[in-house]
């Protein structure tokens, strides 16, 4: 019987803050850019879109967790639990979960759509599909390198732009740099775990991009993403007001973390780079968006 501790901690609690500095970063720009007074703002729908962004990250997790534990991925993990492959779950109910997930994304992803523009499901489909076939399908992206890449379109670019757009309905490039922004640091956390799981990838012949980079070049990516998110911020303040460089002050979080990816931290030494990259996406889009709500 698996316990609700066990599906708690298979959801990867620690992954959420990429779920949530989205749709913060979006609201943000979308009440600074909005005309309309700030309670006039359809706050309902950026709850929505939250709603959707959480289910998805949890989808994405409890699918990826039963794809890598079918495919005995995960026999020999140096990281948290994972519910497949320690014995704790059946594949069933994990994928059963998964979908689950994806259907409560659904509905709030329609709910969203009906009220803005119907082409947004278009979008949510696709969101799902790319969700799935991260780890699962007979040629799973993630196994050929590609997972960073996917990580920074849909939980950078689509989640940002995509909250900023049911609020506001239109286009605003400040979005697009918020959007590059917490793309890079959703990418520096896929990176930081991929880093720590080389020597198990590489033997169960997963090529994520860190097994094709190597050892010392996916750390040098770490550090690259990071300087990416404190430009991204400096790109949202011209854009919009100068208070947001505030938002530079996520550097003082992840400082700590980047030193010890840098300095060859190793196997359960990168887990709390994982917890402290995900602290400081976070930490971004709430720097970055308290201005531009203050001043909306």
């Amino acid at each position: 019987m698996t316990s609700p501790a066990d599906w708690f901690a298979g959801a990867r609690p620690r992954t959420l803050p990429a779920a949530v500095a989205p749709v913060l970063a979006g609201t943000g720009v979308a009440a600074y850019v909005d005309p309309a007074p700030l309670a006039d703002l359809e706050w309902w729908k950026a709850l929505l879109a939250l709603v959707v962004s959480l289910a998805l990250q949890v989808g994405v997790n409890y699918a990826n967790d039963y794809s890598d534990g079918i495919r005995g991925t995960d026999a020999d993990r140096v990281g948290p639990m994972r519910l497949v492959g320690s014995g704790a779950a059946t594949p069933r109910a994990v994928k059963a979960a998964a979908f689950a997930a994806f259907g409560v994304a659904g509905v709030a992803g329609l709910v969203l759509a009906a009220t803005t523009a119907w082409w947004l499901v278009a979008v949510g489909l696709v969101c799902v599909v790319a969700a799935w076939f991260y780890t699962g399908g007979d040629n799973p992206y993630g196994y050929l390198g590609l997972g960073e890449v996917m990580v920074f379109v849909f939980f950078g670019l689509v989640a940002v732009v995509g909250t900023t757009y049911v609020l506001t309905q239109t286009w605003e490039w400040p979005a697009l740099y918020a959007g590059i922004g917490i793309g890079a640091l959703a990418c520096a956390i896929l990176v930081a775990n991929n880093l720590r799981d080389i020597p198990t990838d590489t033997v169960a012949g997963k090529r994520t991009l860190a097994v094709r980079l190597g050892d010392e070049r996916t750390r040098y990516l770490y550090a690259f993403l990071v300087l990416v998110a404190a430009a991204a911020v400096v790109a949202v303040a011209a854009a919009t007001t100068w208070w947001a460089l505030v938002g530079l002050a996520f550097l003082a979080r992840i400082a700590a973390p980047a030193r010890s990816v840098l300095q060859g931290a190793t196997g359960p030494a990168l887990i709390p780079v994982l917890a402290a990259t995900g602290a400081s996406e976070l930490i971004w889009s709430v720097l970055v968006a308290a201005p531009l709500l203050v001043l909306a």
